[in-house]
């Protein structure tokens, strides 16, 4: 028999999070056109990273990059090979929310037709110019050009022509493919073998997006908790161990945004009017016409709940642990442990109720004392 909800709303807080999309008009803005200058002068907002003539503000191994014919060079030979994976890296401090663009072009020095290499950003310092953290990637082959790595961590997070939403689930690194941006040979088509080729990089808040003369590559959503999911970190370009190979950039040029996702916590994404679509207690979900009946607003820290029978308190989070907690204490001195996640416009919990543990994963069954709860955005 569906439970009346209102019974235990006074135990439940909801919101979302809307996702973080740019416009078709910032994409076009956000495209260079390609075989740019190197004279030209930097677009409004930018500021130019590569003086085109030393590396200065600059470091890496010297026996493997330099500046050849205006252009940053990576190189490894037979006689100065790369050990492992070293990066050359921006010392112009960190980058959060930002636009990056550049120039690039690979070409293998070796009989495999073997070259690979990218862009580092939002990443790690771990000494010796060796980094970690999300990639851009490029290369001299068919498959890997577009695509976001995550080096010395997760790995793949979206093939070329994938949108991906990435999650912690049971304290794992889960990829799920949500949607398509086109077939991987069509955008490979795009890209000039041992030719110059224009990268964009834009990363705001936990949206990321590579395009490759003007083609989008890969759309991701990092929706992971546990302190992954990187939001501010270095910048870098990689030389890739293996056969000899060359690598190089030019043009390289960075837009800074300010008031965006990123500098927003949870809390702040929580504000405003909420509906439930479920609610599940001790194995018993609430009917329609209740769930109908209820209305949620937050405003800071404080919830209220609109029903037959209102009530109302205030609640705190925890975003950095897997999975988030959150506690709620209602104006009546209720305490309710819970867990939540969010995810595009939907957000999930799962609440404590009568002196039981918090939960550790999203259900509610007979005899739990836990309320699970999914909401959505009120729509205007």
């Amino acid at each position: 028999m569906p439970i009346k909800s209102d019974n235990f709303m006074k135990r439940i807080l909801i919101s979302s999070v809307p996702s973080v999309a740019f416009t078709l008009s910032l994409l076009a803005a956000t495209i260079a056109l390609s075989a740019v200058a190197e004279e030209k002068a930097v677009e409004a907002g930018f500021k130019s990273l590569f003086n085109g003539r030393d590396l200065t503000g600059w470091a890496g191994r010297p026996q493997h990059w330099s500046v050849e014919d205006g252009a940053i060079t990576g190189r490894t030979t037979k006689e100065h090979p790369a050990e492992g994976n070293n990066f050359l890296i921006w010392k112009g401090g960190t980058v959060s929310d930002f636009e990056l663009r550049c120039s690039y072009k690979i070409v293998p020095n070796n009989d495999k037709g073997f070259a690979n290499s990218g862009i580092q950003y939002r990443s790690k310092d771990f000494g010796d110019f060796v980094v970690g953290g999300y990639q851009a990637d490029m290369e001299a082959g068919k498959t890997y050009s577009g695509i976001l790595y995550e080096e010395r961590m997760d790995g793949i997070l979206a093939q070329r022509g994938q949108k991906t939403v990435v999650k912690t689930v049971e304290g794992k690194t889960k990829v799920e493919v949500v949607g398509s941006l086109g077939k991987s040979e069509d955008i490979q088509a795009k890209i000039k073998d041992k030719d110059w080729n224009d990268y964009v990089v834009i990363a705001t808040g936990n949206h990321l997006q590579h395009f490759i003369n003007g083609v989008q590559t890969v759309d991701v959503m990092d929706e992971r908790t546990g302190g992954k999911g990187a939001k501010e970190g270095i910048l870098a370009l990689q030389l890739h161990q293996g056969d000899p190979m060359t690598v190089q950039f030019k043009n390289i040029r960075i837009k800074t945004f300010s008031g965006s996702p990123s500098a927003k916590s949870d809390i702040d994404l929580l504000q405003g009017e909420w509906v439930p679509i479920e609610i599940v207690a001790n194995g018993d979900k609430a009917s329609q016409e209740d769930l109908d009946n209820i209305k949620v607003k937050i405003n800071g820290n404080r919830y209220s709940v609109e029903s037959n029978h209102p009530n109302q308190g205030t609640f705190k989070i925890i975003e950095s642990d897997s999975p988030k907690k959150m506690d709620v204490t209602g104006d009546d001195g209720a305490e309710l442990p819970a867990i939540y996640e969010i995810s595009g416009d939907t957000f999930k919990a799962c609440y404590a109720i009568k002196g039981a543990s918090r939960p550790t994963e999203f259900k509610s069954v007979e005899g739990s004392d836990h309320v699970f709860a999914v909401y959505k955005r009120k729509s205007e």
